[in-house]
């Protein structure tokens, strides 16, 4: 039986308590099974970070998930951060250098909400801090009052751009979303192409235009993956490209 390919994770640095742990969402370790057919790997964010390099090395793809924390805003500006911005350097010391080495390797690469943001950074690109304070767009955030499925429940469509990743793997030219997110892309990455919007215009998805597989979404697709065919299909194209990594790789 052939082994299933191997998906680093980063981690998110969370203090509980007086201790600092290295944490991921449960939501995206099972989508990475249920969906990608995959075996996840966490792979821990420090300061300095460890060398990047050995986990590309070892893995066929990477995750970059979502996360309560924000990229402190130095990294993209010189705006400073609002009061009550949380941030985690560790994960920005790991994950904005990782962007651009996995493109290098040609190692697959699944970006999420700040994930999404990181790789929009990591080529250039700059945020929205707060996306509902600047004229003509949308307030993207979710209702922290309301039960999960509420919150994760699509809000709004995303057109997508015609022949693109996206478009072929829905199979129709829109769909509806969740939308948990207060910051957003303002000016796009260098070799980033647009995959979808949202109806105030606002980049919800972009592929890299390189060979290889880097596809970053705005939204959650790894909620309940199994239960909604598009976003199972993100995860399935994800693994599908691990899975031809991995094959190479053993080669």
């Amino acid at each position: 039986m052939t082994s299933p390919p191997l998906v680093g994770l980063p981690t998110d640095r969370k203090q509980i308590g007086p201790h600092p742990f290295l944490a991921v969402g449960e939501k995206y370790v099972r989508a990475v099974v249920e969906g990608a057919q995959a075996l996840p790997i966490l792979l821990p964010t420090l300061q300095p970070a460890l060398p990047l390099e050995q986990w590309l090395e070892r893995v066929d793809g990477i995750l970059l998930t979502g996360s309560t924390s924000n990229i402190e805003p130095h990294h993209y500006s010189d705006e400073p951060s609002y009061e009550g911005n949380v941030h985690d350097p560790a994960r920005d010391a790991t994950s904005l250098p990782l962007v651009k080495l996995a493109v290098e390797r040609g190692v697959p690469l699944l970006a999420v909400c700040r994930g999404f943001q990181e790789v929009n950074v990591a080529f250039g690109g700059s945020l929205y801090q707060k996306v509902h304070e600047h004229p003509g767009y949308l307030d993207h955030r979710e209702n922290l009052d309301d039960p999960l499925d509420q919150q994760y429940a699509p809000v709004h469509a995303v057109t997508f751009n015609p022949g693109g990743l996206l478009a072929g793997i829905a199979g129709t030219p829109s769909e509806r979303v969740n939308s948990l997110h207060g910051q957003g892309v303002a000016r796009l990455g260098k070799g980033l192409k647009v995959e979808a919007v949202a109806p105030d215009g606002l980049v919800e998805a972009f592929r890299h235009e390189g060979p290889g597989f880097l596809l970053g979404v705005q939204w959650h697709p790894e909620w309940r993956v199994t239960e909604n065919p598009f976003y199972l299909g993100i995860f399935k194209a994800f693994g599908d490209a691990c899975r031809a990594r991995a094959a190479q790789r053993n080669h």
